[in-house]
């Protein structure tokens, strides 16, 4: 019994994947079920069949047009409309041929002599009901070459006035060969409709959904046609090939067994493999092991269960746990929609609740960790409506109402400027919900409305550490960090919000305002530390003084306004910690226009070096190359 998968009641089997694929081999010719009636005429003699092997008889579509495989037909139904089975017997109904000569087979599978066509014999009549028509040969109309006399007034022209089943079928079977699936479905959804109790049509119409890719509906044609038919082979054998894509061991394994046939090697190796690695991924889920999980459920997938929403579910869940959101997320979206299902399916449990409830249960807990907390509640609901008894679905229930309660909470007590209670409610949902990154993040900017930065970056971290690069989380940290003055840490902050957000020209203003920053605390603790420093003057007789002193004197004319003042200014600083020798005095043309005045100062920054009182240098908005080139230089000197 597979632990991962359960359905109480079923013997082992195994699949054939081939079943899925689209090949003419997959298709059944086997004829309708009719109701044979006539208007006059004596009934025919029966034609000589060609001899048959009933092993060759496959019930499939395989050389419709090349060779026909000849099958003994079914004896006469006592009962009008009764479904007629693959049985030894003469053929109900025939026209000409000899069994003398060498048999020649029309496309209808009719047997008649070489260069002869078959002719229509009269039939006695049997009631009101319609005529039957013999076919011409030259379509394939079924066992028998029926055509239903007055179909085509009934039912329009369309295909050609066929509304016999086994040609719709004939039909439906050429655009299947052709690979044209969607025309293929129109002739067997015609063909179930016009013999709804079919259940060869309704197998190729299961093939050429598959083929589409609608699983769902595919296989519950498939549960169609083996209750019409228990010991339709070909239909169990789809039945369990789909089953395996599913991820369902043992539904696959009891309509293998179903089907009669004998189970290879290969059959019974692949739904081993599946159910040992179902079983391990669902032990490394009892422990919380999620590396193992993820890997298993890979490994389940790539065995075969390629179509199993439960699976890619279970993959989604994996990631969550990891705290790979992302990832989580994608997969959630890259589920199978598998619809119009058998009950055998919806039944089926996955880890001990109901399959189909597996799935809101996963989507549950990413929406709520992602901070789609209305999302997070429909899906916890909607897994509670399919399977209300069980346990772990209970539980994310009552978590994610809680959790979105909290948020809510909270979110109206921020609104109303009441930060300190909107603290307590984040709190209260944290306590349901330890990894939500979203609640962490919204309690932090509640911590900084009331100035509680150390608190504040506290919770940004907690909200990093769970979702790296939460941009949220990155601002609302930066902010508070620059209230501490930990430049360092606030420029580390904004150039990762750079590469996150290229194009924001805030998150560009912010970086250069804090690198700025960040260089005047360090030359200030260098300077204090060492004694160094720039000069500041203000009055004309001292910035004389200052420059006719010996030695070299470097002097910056700024305005305090004036941006690109602002950003070199940093760089004087670290000049004169890097240059102890050289005096570096400070003017603010503003505050001082007389110094402006006597040195002739229009634009700024311009920077003038003067040694042993004598000007040497001036240059105007130099870049920082040139300006510390030509402190070295004369320095030096």
């Amino acid at each position: 019994m597979s632990k991962a998968i359960h359905q109480p009641g079923l013997d082992s089997v195994c699949c054939d994947r081939t079943m899925n694929k689209p090949d003419s081999t997959n298709l059944d010719l086997r004829p309708s079920p009719l109701k044979l009636t006539t208007t006059s005429g004596a009934r025919t003699k029966n034609p000589p069949r060609a001899p048959t092997n009933p092993a060759n008889f496959s019930g499939d579509l395989a050389g419709a047009h090349d060779a026909v495989r000849s099958v003994p037909a079914p004896p006469r139904s006592s009962k009008p409309g009764h479904r007629r089975t693959v049985s030894a017997g003469a053929p109900l109904i025939y026209s000409g041929g000899s069994s003398n000569t060498s048999p020649n087979l029309s496309p209808g599978g009719n047997i008649f002599p070489a260069g002869k066509s078959p002719k229509p014999v009269a039939l006695p009549t049997r009631g009101p009901s319609r005529p039957d028509v013999l076919g011409s040969g030259a379509v394939n109309y079924g066992r028998g070459s029926i055509v239903r006399g007055g179909g085509g007034a009934k039912h329009g022209n369309s295909t050609n006035g066929c509304c016999d089943a086994e040609e719709l079928k004939r039909l439906g079977n050429e655009f299947y060969r052709n690979g044209n699936f969607v025309d293929a479905l129109a002739m067997y959804d015609r063909a179930v409709a016009v013999s709804p109790g079919n259940a060869a049509c309704r197998s190729n119409r299961a093939a050429a959904l598959t083929a589409l890719g609608r699983l769902g509906e595919a296989a519950k044609e498939c549960d169609e046609a083996v209750s019409l038919d228990p010991g339709y082979a070909r239909a169990h054998k789809r039945l369990a090939s789909l089953y395996l894509r599913f991820g369902q061991v043992e539904n696959s394994q009891l309509h293998l067994s179903l089907s009669g046939l004998k189970v290879d090697q290969y059959e019974e190796q692949t739904l081993m493999f599946l159910e040992k690695h179902l079983n391990r991924c669902e032990d490394a889920r009892k422990v919380g092991d999620w590396k193992s999980v993820l890997r298993e459920t890979e490994a389940a997938i790539a065995v075969g269960a390629d179509f199993s929403p439960q699976l890619v579910a279970c993959k989604a869940e994996a990631y969550l746990k990891l705290h790979l959101f992302e990832d989580a997320e994608s997969t959630l979206s890259n589920i199978p929609k598998v619809e119009g299902c058998p009950l055998a399916y919806s039944q089926t449990k996955f880890f001990g609740m109901l399959g189909e409830a597996y799935v809101p249960f996963v989507s549950a807990q990413v929406e709520m960790a992602l901070g789609r907390f209305e999302t997070a509640v429909a899906a916890a609901e909607k897994a509670s409506l399919l399977d209300h008894s069980n346990v772990e679905v209970a539980r994310i229930v009552n978590t994610v109402k809680m959790v979105a309660r909290a948020r809510s909470r909270g979110n109206d007590l921020f609104s109303s400027g009441k930060f300190s209670q909107a603290c307590s409610a984040y709190g209260e949902g944290l306590k349901y919900d330890c990894f939500n990154y979203v609640l962490y993040c919204n309690r932090a900017i509640c911590w900084s409305k009331l100035g509680l930065w150390e608190q504040s970056v506290q919770d940004c971290n907690q909200a990093l550490l769970i979702q790296p690069n939460y941009t949220k989380a990155l601002f609302r940290r930066a902010a508070s960090n620059a209230k501490l003055e930990r430049w360092a840490e606030v420029v580390k902050d904004y150039e990762t919000l750079r590469c996150e957000l290229p194009e924001d020209s805030e998150v560009a203003e912010f970086l250069r305002q804090a690198k700025l920053a960040l260089e005047k605390s360090r030359e200030a603790v260098y300077a204090t530390k060492f004694g160094v420093e720039v000069e500041e003057i203000l009055a004309l007789d001292k910035f004389k003084a200052a420059i006719a002193s010996a030695g070299v004197s470097v002097v910056h004319f700024k305005v305090a306004s004036n941006e690109l003042c602002e950003e070199i200014s940093p760089f004087v600083n670290t000049l004169c910690v890097r240059y102890p020798s050289v005096k570096f005095i400070r003017v603010d043309v503003e505050e001082c226009l007389s110094i402006a005045k006597a040195e002739n100062i229009r634009i700024v920054p311009t920077f003038k070096i003067y040694k042993n009182g004598v000007k040497v240098k001036e240059m105007i908005r130099p870049i920082h190359q040139l300006l510390e080139d030509s402190v070295r230089k004369n320095s030096s000197l």
